[in-house]
């Protein structure tokens, strides 16, 4: 079978309304037909977290996040107590979608637009109903679109919409997730869930402004990638353009110059997934020449049953 067969194709965000409206629905019934059923339970599933409104004090216990100490309760039993949080009844999420041109780029079945498109809809699926609400900002570098957080059927599908029409930015114009990231920093919103989609392929110029969000919010980035981003076929000399700066180069591709690119691509994908770590957040991995429903299945279970065992 081949992967993502099922996907919709946003055309960078050139269809017109009825084929948009279609391709959406097609991907919600896409999204409805293989969730629903597998993955049952509130949003505390899909990210793991203790809640952010403050409850009763208790005795520390090795293991409690230091953050939460209650120091007035600590002083007058002269014991160690941390607060602890309850769980919201309303979720808020916030989706940053990095929409450069560098996500108008796909070799299998489909663009990395295209499954950023659909990996923000399977997240609003998963974090839908109860008044829970949605917000999305989408960055392509010489804009920050923002969609205010509401909630309701209506709502989501117009943030989608917005997602997948968003126009990328004119030639030359390189991508800055760090002001998609920014863009949801300030001005502070409620504690809730925060979401990163991106191909990560930039400079990492995004972490102090990525740990502040993670300070505040449960995180979770999406890496949508396609595999020429991690390796080179064996195509001999090639010509090769830059979506976001618009240079061209024409090169011999050889064997050490894939051997180079492949470690390249390697170290930079782990060092992205280490900073993610350490600003709080898990990274779920999604790529066009796989099942990305099947990955997202499978990161979701893997989330609770680390959540059922004890592990943040």
């Amino acid at each position: 079978m081949a992967a993502n067969r099922d996907l919709p194709s946003f055309g960078a965000g050139l269809l017109e309304e009825p084929q948009l409206t279609a391709a959406l629905r097609m991907l919600e019934l896409t999204v409805r037909r293989k969730l629903d059923g597998v993955l049952q339970g509130e949003h505390i599933g899909l990210i793991p977290g203790p809640g952010s409104e403050p409850g009763e004090a208790r005795a520390y216990q090795p293991g409690d996040d230091i953050r939460r100490m209650e120091w007035s309760v600590t002083a007058r039993t002269t014991q160690p107590h941390v607060r602890q949080m309850i769980a919201d009844r309303e979720l808020e999420t916030w989706i940053v979608v990095d929409a450069s041109a560098s996500l108008d780029f796909g070799t299998v079945n489909c663009t990395k637009r295209d499954l950023a498109v659909a990996a923000s809809a399977a997240l609003v699926h998963l974090t839908a109903g109860g008044g829970n609400r949605h917000g999305a900002i989408v960055v392509t570098g010489d804009q920050v679109v923002r969609i205010p957080a509401r909630a309701g059927r209506v709502h989501d599908q117009h943030l989608l919409k917005a997602i997948a029409t968003t126009r990328r930015a004119a030639p030359g114009v390189r991508g800055d997730l760090k002001a998609g990231i920014e863009a949801l920093r300030r001005p502070e919103r409620r504690r809730g869930l925060a979401v990163v989609v991106s191909d990560f392929l930039g400079p990492i110029d995004w972490e102090r402004s990525l740990r502040a969000i993670g300070a505040h919010h449960e995180l979770l980035a999406v890496e949508v990638l396609d595999q020429r981003d991690l390796e080179l076929p064996p195509v001999g000399q090639v010509r090769l353009a830059d979506p976001e700066s618009g240079e061209v180069r024409e090169v011999t591709v050889t064997e050490t110059l894939r051997r180079d690119f492949a470690g390249a691509a390697r170290e930079h994908q782990q060092k992205v997934r280490r900073v993610v770590r350490s600003c709080g957040g898990p990274v779920l991995s999604l790529r066009t020449d796989r099942e990305w429903l099947t990955d997202m299945v499978r990161f979701v279970g893997e989330r609770r049953r680390g959540l059922a065992a004890g592990v943040g």
